[in-house]
């Protein structure tokens, strides 16, 4: 039955987020370079191709360079309060090292904002998400080279010098803590990954992390009414079994994935990362600047959620879960997608409460969705999804959000993931869908691009109308 009153407080951000290297297309036009995207033709498990390829669906997205006005339209339409979308680097600095900014590609984002506005819709931007240039890849082998924190820190003062008055919600990284899991995608590394070794890979994440402080710095002195998040891949992580052995392994495969946290909130390497450094024999190159750097600690905690795994010290038992690129093993008591990413509405409540209570900073739910293989019907003659399972998925989940704003937990807002049908980042499929948006577009590249309102456009509509009381437990 629907609840009559919603947990959900006053000015909660209703919204949904994409990023540009699966939606906006135009790959090479007004001035864009490359990004490493453009050489991802098969998602982040194939290996990078030398140029861009047709079987790239990436190169074109879904055409919102072109089409953006009318999107958000559909957007304002639902009622969305926050709109998050990602700002391409190469379309900005084309090469990434270069000295001036490409106009045209500020250009584009005036325009989008300008359409933001027009609907009342806040951006909550995100200046890296997976879309390092590929030239700063091939030329400095990506993160792993300190001369990219110079670079990133141009660029996003760029941003805030253009932007800055009118964005208030801005992220530094996505998913900053994949980079030691996908590190071409995550952090440009263009070393493979077999050949890595683990000194080059966390004193990639230290840049990030001294990258991502600096921004946060920058943006206090350029834009004093901006706030400045982290974004996390969250992942809570139950004991396989009742076992002491299996309850250390969690609670180690835990500070793998909340140091990136730690270190923004706190403005230090904890005790346990110090350790794990140490049995590795690994030093970091940190010098006293950096530590100054890292005391700019963040505004608020943002992070995406799509499933919970489990985890065991029993090697006999450490069977990967399909599609899931953090580790773990799957949790026999969950159902999975059809990726195989195991459904957990209350490990969103548990991980909301997990980083409340450690981190003591607001927190913004920014990515959560199923991603499934929609089918365009007509219904009463509209062309149609009637996707019942992507509404019971985002009914559960978000029942649990408020289940946490019960807790006590303070939440700035939701944004569904992909609110518009994208091109995957994982499999670099069209037909991995998650929006409230249905776009005529296939695997083959094929289609028209048209847009059709699914049955969970409406759904969620009502949902945003009521601030959560349509919501059914």
């Amino acid at each position: 039955m629907s609840t009559t009153t919603t947990p959900f407080p006053e000015g909660f951000l209703w919204g949904g987020a994409t990023a540009a290297n699966q939606i906006e297309g135009a790959y090479r036009e007004g001035g864009k370079g490359l990004s490493v995207q453009d050489v991802m033709p098969r998602g982040i498990v194939a290996p990078r191709t030398a140029e861009p390829t047709p079987d790239n669906l990436k190169l074109e997205g879904i055409d919102f360079y072109h089409r953006y006005a009318d999107d958000i339209a559909l957007f304002a339409e639902m009622g969305f309060g926050v709109y998050r979308f990602s700002i391409a680097w190469s379309r900005i600095f084309p090469n990434g090292d270069d000295t001036e900014p490409n106009e045209e590609g500020l250009a584009f984002y005036d325009r989008v904002l300008d359409e933001l506005e027009k609907h009342g819709i806040e951006p909550l931007v995100t200046i890296s998400h997976y879309e390092t240039p590929l030239n700063l890849a091939e030329k400095y082998d990506g993160w792993t080279s300190r001369e990219l924190i110079s670079f990133y820190e141009r660029y996003a003062r760029t941003l805030f010098e253009r932007y800055g008055s009118r964005v208030k919600y801005w992220l530094t990284f996505n998913e900053i803590n994949s980079l030691l899991h996908a590190p071409f995608m995550s952090g440009g590394i263009n070393t493979p990954k077999d050949e890595l070794t683990d000194a080059q890979l966390y004193q990639a994440m230290h840049h990030e992390l001294v990258a991502s402080a600096r921004a946060t710095r920058i943006a206090r002195e350029v834009a004093p009414d901006a706030q400045v998040g982290c974004m996390v891949l969250s992942m809570p992580i139950y004991p396989l079994t009742p076992a002491p052995a299996d309850a250390v392994a969690v609670m180690d495969a835990d500070h793998a994935n909340l140091v990136y946290g730690d270190v923004h909130t706190r403005g230090r390497y904890p005790g346990y990362f110090l350790r794990t450094l140490r049995e590795k024999g690994i030093e970091l190159d940190i010098t006293d600047q950096d530590r100054e750097d890292l005391l700019n600690t963040v505004d608020f905690v943002s992070f995406s959620y799509y499933m919970s795994i489990a985890e065991t010290a029993d090697p006999a038992k450490k069977t990967a879960g399909k599609g899931n690129i953090m580790g773990g093993v799957p949790n026999p008591t969950l159902e999975a997608s059809e990726w195989g990413w195991q459904i957990d509405p209350v490990g969103l409540r548990l991980v909301l409460n997990q980083f409340w209570d450690r981190w003591q900073k607001p927190l913004f739910i920014v990515e959560n969705g199923l991603g499934a293989k929609d089918r365009l019907v007509e219904v009463d003659g509209v062309k149609t999804v009637v996707d019942d399972y992507r509404i019971a998925y985002l009914n559960d989940h978000l029942v649990q959000v408020g289940e946490a704003l019960e807790d006590g937990v303070t939440v700035l807002g939701y944004t569904s993931w992909g609110c518009i049908d994208i091109v995957s980042a994982s499999t670099a499929q069209l037909s991995k869908r998650y929006g409230f948006i249905y776009v005529d577009r296939n695997d083959d590249g094929s289609g028209s691009l048209e847009r059709y309102r699914k049955k969970s456009f409406d759904w969620y509509a009502e949902v945003i109308r009521t601030n959560g009381a349509t919501l059914t437990r």
